[in-house]
């Protein structure tokens, strides 16, 4: 009798230990989410205002522009040798030939991706508002869920339907704003030119974070955030070396003294201006593969799109942007859009929790 109840007491003692240490595992999880989140959030956010910021002050260089997007690698060097970063339980180190082969070409081939990419956001958001230009941004969650379901199995349900419908009505609203909204440097022919490549851009990125997803499914298997960090560093060294070479090919170095001289803010401005849009976006970067890694390609644009009401009123607030009422439906769908898929993962969330009772409460049947 007594060894049934120390045996009784013992089980429930393990299944408390294992209980409380889910629970450490799910708030180290959720700290990681909730810390990618804001990387995701704030480096957005600023990253558009300063790139703003330096076409409004006198900034004109578009190669420029765009280099500071990726240039910002060298920040992440020191987060690859830190020791303590955590890895995977069961790696597979890459070491034939063929192997390292493919992730060069890989390397090469998402770095010239990425700054092609980069070079459209730079036109949409030198002919655009940012307001209108972030507004745009929001049509990535529509690409991404479309090769999301082709690269990577992603499940279409109604609620995430009618997000992608909503943000397509979105961002397919801005295309008739009225004359007024076109400043003296921006003609109606800009301003369309403007809205084609940020929203080429969008579908671009969005192709990326699906096949980011996919090289971590089907290349890496079970990659460290040591390995993705490098993935990080090297795909920005390649865009940089291209961007590098266009700025020289196309001429634009030439001007840059000259831009430099004449930007309104001085010089330390238009340094510290280039410095931060550089920072910013490199914060972005490392949130949205974080969420890529954690979750999936298509969380992590969900999360930049719940970024969307942010730089408008930002813009409103330090810009003076105009936010009419097309732009505000806009913004609203946008919104609604976010929202109908959040609540598609909270169904989804209960779903898995109610699986994981019933396979415990199985499991402990067996046991009795």
């Amino acid at each position: 009798m007594m060894e049934a109840q120390e045996k009784v007491t013992n089980s429930i003692d393990v299944a408390e230990i294992q209980k409380d240490g889910g629970r450490v595992v799910q708030y180290k999880w959720l700290i990681k989410i909730a810390s990618f989140t804001m990387f995701v959030l704030s480096g957005q956010s600023v990253a558009a205002m300063l790139g703003r910021l330096y076409f409004n002050k006198g900034g004109n260089s578009k190669w420029m522009a765009t280099l500071v997007q990726t240039a910002g690698f060298p920040l992440m060097l020191p987060l690859i040798f830190i020791h303590y970063l955590p890895s995977s339980k069961h790696p597979q180190p890459i070491t034939n030939k063929s192997s390292w082969v493919t992730l060069l070409l890989l390397y090469i081939f998402l770095g010239l991706f990425s700054a092609a990419d980069c070079m459209l956001y730079t036109f949409g958001l030198h002919f655009l508002p940012v307001s209108t230009y972030s507004l745009i941004c929001a049509s990535e969650l529509v690409f991404n869920a479309f090769f999301s379901y082709i690269l990577n199995g992603q499940k279409f349900t109604p609620f995430i339907t009618n997000s992608l419908v909503l943000l397509s009505f979105s961002s397919t609203l801005l295309v008739f704003q009225s004359d007024s909204e076109q400043t003296m440097k921006t003609t109606r022919s800009k301003y369309i030119l403007g809205f084609v490549c940020t929203l080429a851009g969008s579908a671009g990125y969005g192709l990326m974070l699906s096949t980011t997803q996919l090289v971590f499914r089907k290349i890496l298997r079970t990659p460290s955030y040591k390995v993705i960090f490098k993935l990080i560093v090297y795909q920005n060294m390649v865009a940089s070396v291209a961007i590098v070479v266009g700025l020289f090919a196309s001429g634009e170095w030439k001007d840059i003294k000259g831009e430099m001289e004449g930007y309104e803010s001085g010089k330390v401005s238009y340094m510290m201006t280039l410095v931060w849009t550089a920072v910013s976006w490199q914060v972005f970067t490392i949130g949205c593969i974080g969420l890529i890694f954690e979750v999936s390609s298509l969380f992590s644009n969900v999360i930049s799109t719940l970024g969307i009401p942010i730089t408008p009123v930002l813009a409103v607030v330090f810009y003076h942007e105009k936010m009419n009422g097309l732009k505000v439906i806009a913004m609203l769908l946008a919104i609604w859009g976010f929202a109908s898929y959040v609540y598609q993962h909270y169904l989804d969330h209960l779903k898995e929790k109610v699986e994981a009772r019933v396979a415990n409460r199985q499991l402990d049947l067996i046991e009795i």
